[in-house]
């Protein structure tokens, strides 16, 4: 790391913190509410298998959740030792929307987690749906507060600065700013697909190694199906965000796009290789004025090009290919759940005999391609906005602290070898629950032919009374 200097270093160790902590909120939001799925299944049909379910995900649930809190710790001490200006000017708006999160939502997480975990065979099974209820509800709230602060960052509004500082004018502008709408449905909806297809990858693991009963098939057929109905609201969705970035963040948009020069008739670049210093697009392989139709729904509508935000636009090359990656993997998560699907069709007698190794192994190979498309997407956003941290307001090189270089190049390098341990330990943890959910978790007597059928599982009694 000789020849970078302490701005760019803590920019790249504040890159290298969010890209680990956000992997696992992302779960924990969307599979929080897969286990109230399983568990409502459950208590209404009193099958075993799906309490049977819920109990295999709840482990990998509670193993996300600790890293997801392990990691937002350390990533937010960085506020104070590498961007010290940005509480500094805009803490009075910052500091009250973390302590919101923390108050509202990780207590509760954290509290109710308890009960999800130890506590079925010691309050009613109407306590233990409730815990289950709250523990997705916070997950849920914890995304609101900090998308609403990460939105306030792109798009600021309901504030006014006195002294160098910035105050509150409106909490519910500030909380409602022009993006935030926008940005919670898109990553709400990330974080679905990203859980849909961790849930379908590891019971499709599962199946390839014979453990074919109706737990796993019911995990199998909710991940895909779930997968199904999200990835088209997600375009849509990305599509809206996409037009409020227009509207908001232009200069991003452009990037996102490879616009150099104000034009009407924009084309949509699909392949280009930006080239910064001539200020064009090499190599480029583009669809005339498509661009124009679905950024102003008109063949010769104008776009804002790059060359209106001279020394005050993001790097274009990691924006351009960040977003292309993002909705390319987002075009494969829709071709694989939608051919998945089919292929499970209800119509078809017996389902669970139904999936190709050649299915499942493409299920399994997708297991956290939602991450890939989550960082990607999380790198559009974040990178995009620069030079601003907070748009209009401080500049990332504004707020950086002085340590010096070699302390943060340290700290960097520890910090990305017990990220790469962690996540190689995470997914090594995932698939050896997933090798060891045996027979034996079964109740007895029932073989692989009898747990083809789900009405071979044996009713919990009194399972459903409060």
């Amino acid at each position: 790391m000789d020849g970078l200097d302490a701005f760019l270093l803590a920019r790249i160790q504040f890159a290298a913190n969010i890209t680990f902590h956000i992997l696992f909120p992302t779960i924990s939001i969307s599979l929080g509410w897969v286990l109230l799925y399983f568990k409502l299944r459950f208590v209404k049909t009193q099958d075993q298998y799906w309490m049977d379910a819920y109990q295999f995900w709840v482990k990998i649930f509670a193993l996300t959740f600790a890293l997801g809190v392990v990691s937002g710790i350390t990533m937010s001490f960085q506020f104070g030792t590498n961007w010290p200006g940005y509480m500094q000017k805009v803490g009075n708006i910052a500091g009250p929307l973390l302590a919101y999160e923390v108050l509202t939502a990780f207590f509760l997480e954290a509290t109710m987690l308890g009960v999800m975990l130890f506590a079925r065979e010691r309050v009613s099974e109407t306590m233990h749906t409730i815990a289950t209820l709250l523990v997705a509800g916070g997950t849920t709230l914890s995304a609101f507060w900090i998308l609403a602060l990460n939105s306030w960052m792109q798009t600021p509004a309901g504030f006014e600065m006195i002294n160098g500082q910035a105050h509150v004018t409106s909490w519910l502008q500030v909380i409602f700013n022009p993006s935030f709408p926008y940005r919670l449905t898109h990553m709400l909806l990330a974080s679905g697909l990203t859980v849909s297809f961790l849930v379908a990858g590891i019971s499709a693991y599962r199946w390839l190694r014979n453990e074919r009963g109706a737990e796993v098939m019911a995990s199998l057929k909710t991940g895909v199906y779930l997968a199904a109905i999200l990835i088209p609201l997600q375009i849509i969705a990305g599509d809206l965000h996409g037009l409020n970035t227009l509207e908001h963040q232009p200069a991003k948009l452009a990037a996102m796009e490879g616009i150099w020069k104000t034009e009407r008739g924009v084309a949509a670049v699909l392949f280009a290789l930006p080239d910064a210093e001539a200020r064009e697009n090499r190599y480029e392989i583009a669809i005339p004025k498509l661009a124009s139709l679905y950024l102003t729904h008109s063949l010769d509508g104008e776009v804002k090009g790059l060359d209106q935000f001279e020394g005050k636009h993001p790097p274009v090359a990691p924006v351009f290919w960040a977003f292309r990656i993002m909705v390319g993997v987002g075009m494969l998560m829709l071709a694989v759940s939608w051919a998945t699907v089919y292929q499970l069709a209800p119509w078809k007698k017996d389902p669970a005999r139904t999936l190709t190794p050649w299915h499942a192994r493409v299920l399994v190979a997708m297991t956290f391609a939602g991450w890939v498309a989550l960082v990607a997407g999380w790198y559009v956003t974040e990178i995009g906005r620069q030079p601003w941290l907070v748009t209009g307001v401080l500049t990332a090189a504004d707020a950086a602290s002085k340590v010096p270089a070699p302390r943060i190049a340290f700290t960097l390098s520890l910090y990305l070898a017990l990220y790469a341990a962690l996540i190689a330990a995470y997914i090594s943890v995932v698939f050896y629950l997933a090798r060891h959910k045996t027979h034996a978790d079964r109740p007895s007597g029932a073989g692989m032919e009898d747990t083809l059928n789900p009405v071979s599982y044996p009713k919990k009694e009194g399972a459903a009374n409060a």
